[in-house]
């Protein structure tokens, strides 16, 4: 049910009563009665009903004040008690507060069983229960407001008019619910995928898949220490892991530099620098070397020499020749 403001227009009954309230006792008795009962009769048409110059409700209004003079007090004071001392949890169910609220006050007051008039009044206990919901939306911080108001399914122009915000703000916060929503499923998915696993493994899975610590404690239901496990026995596996490719990283650039200078053959020291002279014809620029130098899979250590020692390689191919 979606929650927004009550009546546009009060019921005649209920205007009646409250120029009743607003009345001392003593303007109901005596030579006061009549005059009394024309007045709010008249205030009555003023606001938009004809009760002055209508049979039938200017008798429901001469009812009204009978009650109210049998009563010894206006009904709609006790009315107006019982609905001031709700909160919200007597509000969870507006219908039920509504039965409650009758069954207290009935006795007294039998009319408000009327089906017309109880319509009016779960209106009335849902105008209530909306009241508590904006009061408490605007004692929270940030956004909490907002998003207890949407939980409710308050009315958007309630929400904005309420909290005086923008629907360009009530959009950004819906937009961000939705999102949140979206990632609940996602984790309920990959929780199925690890049923009747340990919470470590459910644990571990989850934060495989980027899901928030929250999100994890809130949907896996474990604890911090399940959580704190986890992550130090996935901090281990990251650091062999890491290391191992750290290892071969270094096996890899190793590799690809090729051997020291000493560990070259000499029949194939003689090809690299002849293929190095090659090179050499098509650009001096060192980067332009070293590129090509690698495309030929040549030891780095002899391509070190190449760009900083060139004269060298002359020495190196004598030696290497005997």
């Amino acid at each position: 049910m979606t929650t927004s403001n009550a009546f546009e227009k009060k019921p005649l009954w209920l205007l009646m009563e409250e120029n009743i309230l607003a009345l001392d006792l003593k303007d109901l008795a005596g030579e006061k009665l009549e005059s009394s009962i024309q007045r709010i009769a008249g205030e009555l048409d003023n606001s938009g009903y004809n009760v002055s110059r209508h049979g039938g409700n200017l008798l429901k209004l001469r009812w009204a004040v009978d009650k109210a003079k049998k009563a010894g007090r206006p009904l709609l004071k006790d009315f107006n008690t019982a609905i001031a001392a709700f909160t919200l949890e007597d509000l969870t169910d507006p219908y039920g507060a509504t039965s409650k609220l009758l069954d207290d006050i009935a006795g007294t007051w039998p009319e408000l069983r009327i089906p017309e008039r109880r319509a009016d009044v779960i209106q009335i206990v849902e105008k209530t229960r909306l009241d508590l919901l904006v009061a408490k939306a605007k004692s929270l911080s940030g956004d909490e407001g907002i998003r207890l108001l949407i939980k409710e399914l308050v009315a958007s122009q309630v929400i904005t008019s309420a909290l005086e915000i923008s629907d360009e703000k009530l959009k950004q916060v819906r937009a961000e619910i939705k999102k949140e929503l979206a990632e609940r499923e996602r984790v309920a998915t990959l929780l199925e995928a690890v049923a009747g696993k340990s919470d470590e493994e459910k644990v571990r899975h989850l934060f495989e898949k980027n899901v928030s610590v929250e999100l994890i404690i809130d949907m896996a239901k474990v604890d911090q220490g399940v959580i704190d496990a986890a992550k130090q026995a996935m901090e281990a596996e990251l650091k062999e892991k890491q290391k191992l490719a750290e290892e071969e990283a270094e096996r890899k650039k190793a590799a690809a530099a090729g051997p020291a200078l000493e560990d070259i053959p000499s029949d194939e020291l003689i090809g690299y620098i002849e293929s190095i002279r090659e090179i050499m014809e098509f650009s001096e620029e060192e980067k332009d070397i070293r590129v090509m130098c690698e495309q030929s899979s040549i030891p780095k250590s002899l391509v070190d020499i190449a760009v900083s020692e060139p004269d060298r390689l002359d020495e190196l191919e004598k030696k290497a020749q005997g």
